[in-house]
């Protein structure tokens, strides 16, 4: 990378909208995000209706409320983010938000860890959890398994036919071919790309798993290293953070995830 070139990039597309309300959605690590409900507006050539919030302090910080009027734009020009608040429109109806001590899908009480900002569900089994851990899994810079979206998936967590990625793998074609909108040749090609995924490479088994700070980069310099998922999850902490690129935050994460 040139250390003397200057990069030049234009201002961002903004616009104009109401925050209509605020959802909170369970990601995959069990963290609660506050997301902003819009009314549709055309933002650098699409429809935008959804945005971020990130945490709470984001939204005590731009003092957002349920009702403002909002100028939202895409961050790096793909993510929707509400960039400001337009305090002059207000009417005095604007409510505001707060996250709630309960994760919205299980009921769990919300925690903070310890020098982080946001709020997680700690229960492991909480069905958005599994349900964003398996998408995650499935997805086309993971083990890419075609035809495993996020309705399938649901049904799947719903009738409790899958709890971790692994069971993806002990699924039949009846189980399939019982579930809504599957037909039996629909099932065949769901299990025909289960199987296609077996034959992955490595990294991006590693990178499927979800691990906390481990990205498909490192996850493809965890490859060079350690030549099956067992003689990863042997490795001590040591080992891994002796890695190149691998510092001791990524290392404890990677050991505490796979013993």
């Amino acid at each position: 990378s040139p250390r003397w070139a200057a990069a030049y990039k234009f201002e961002p597309e903004q616009a104009v909208t109401t925050l209509l309300n605020i959802t909170v959605q369970v990601g995959r690590t069990g963290v609660l995000t506050p997301v902003a409900e819009l009314e549709p507006v055309l933002v650098s050539g699409t429809t935008v209706s959804r945005a971020t919030l990130h945490n709470q302090d984001e939204i005590d910080r731009k003092d957002i409320r349920i009702g403002d009027r909002v100028i939202i734009e895409k961050a790096g020009e793909i993510i929707p983010a509400v960039v400001s608040v337009i305090k002059e429109e207000r009417t005095g109806k604007e409510k505001n938000f707060h996250l709630p001590d309960h994760c919205p899908v299980c009921g769990t009480p919300a925690a903070r860890r310890e020098e982080e900002v946001a709020l997680r569900c700690e229960n492991s089994l909480c069905p958005a959890q599994i349900t964003s851990a398996i998408l995650h899994f499935a997805s086309r810079g993971a083990m890419d398994i075609d035809g495993l979206g996020e309705s399938l998936i649901t049904q799947l967590v719903d009738k409790e036919l899958v709890k971790t990625p692994a069971d993806i793998y002990a699924l039949k074609l009846e189980d399939i071919a019982a579930l809504e909108r599957m037909a039996e040749k629909s099932a065949e090609n769901f299990l025909a790309g289960v199987e296609a995924s077996k034959k992955r490479d490595f990294w991006r088994i590693i990178f499927a798993l979800g691990i906390r700070h481990v990205g498909s980069r490192s996850a493809q310099i965890l490859e060079q290293h350690y030549e099956s998922i067992d003689h990863l999850t042997e490795a001590p902490a040591d080992d891994l953070e002796a890695v190149p690129d691998i510092g001791p935050i990524v290392a404890k994460s990677i050991y505490e995830t796979l013993q």
